[in-house]
């Protein structure tokens, strides 16, 4: 079976080479989790959502977490039912409101919700130069906005900038499309998203795959994120969901 071929083949030494573990289910990947936490979870709304990760999450209880995301939840799954299960005292992102955000809607006009607002290049970009060990960055995204309040500024070549500091995870939660055993990853179209740069950022990435397939079957051209960004990989089942209000 497929199962036991991978872990025969993690048994010949590639332990040695990766620091990534193939773990049999969700719930081994997301323990230890702690309280407090801030987690970069993937996904453009509902393409590359993590959901199996989140529903794990759900089940190992973490709370006051900091969730980092493009959106706020999109209906009752994913990230919206981690918010609804009371564990997340802080979002930030890009796009928290859209019409079926009635999750994120309903706790923040109640205070139950901090909301730090990025635009979404900053976001994407902030994450970017946690992983490349960059301190901060000029950007000059938001400059005269209430976005920039409080920020410092400055003019470069005669434009306003407004400086950026990195968003560092504990955790990333990555969904891809394939893994191998030692943890280089592939995406799938546009599910790939925040992935790579989340990857990069957190102190421990998590990543869900549809298929484990053993070293030397992936294009290494095609690998997007490499092994040295991944701690721990599950293989789950495929799940779809119909965007509220999609045609």
């Amino acid at each position: 079976m497929m199962w036991e071929a991978i872990q025969d083949e993690r048994q010949k030494g590639h332990d040695g080479v990766s620091r990534a573990q193939v773990l049999q289910t969700t719930d081994e990947a997301v323990a230890g989790i702690e309280d407090g936490s801030t987690v970069l979870v993937g996904g453009f709304g509902l393409a590359g959502m993590p959901f199996d990760l989140i529903d794990a999450l759900i089940r190992q209880g973490a709370k006051d977490l900091t969730i980092v995301s493009n959106n706020a939840g999109n209906g009752d799954v994913g990230l919206a039912a981690l918010l609804k299960a009371g564990q997340v005292k802080k979002v930030i992102c890009s796009f928290p409101r859209q019409s079926d955000s009635w999750v994120f809607d309903d706790l923040y006009k109640s205070g139950k919700i901090e909301l730090e607002l990025v635009p979404q290049g900053n976001l994407a970009e902030r994450m970017r130069a946690a992983g490349a060990g960059i301190g901060a960055f000029f950007c000059p995204t938001g400059v005269g906005t209430p976005l920039a309040e409080g920020k410092e500024t400055r003019e470069i070549d005669g434009r306003p900038y407004v400086l950026e500091y990195p968003i560092k995870g504990d955790y990333a939660f990555v969904s891809a499309y394939q893994a191998d055993t030692l943890g280089n990853v592939v995406y799938r179209k546009t599910a790939r998203n925040f992935g790579p740069v989340m990857a990069t950022a957190a102190r421990t990435t998590i990543v869900q795959v549809a298929e484990v397939v053993p070293v030397g079957t992936l294009d290494p051209e095609a690998v997007v994120t490499p092994s040295i960004f991944v701690d721990r990989i599950v293989k789950v089942e495929a799940r779809s969901y119909t965007v509220q209000g999609a045609r």
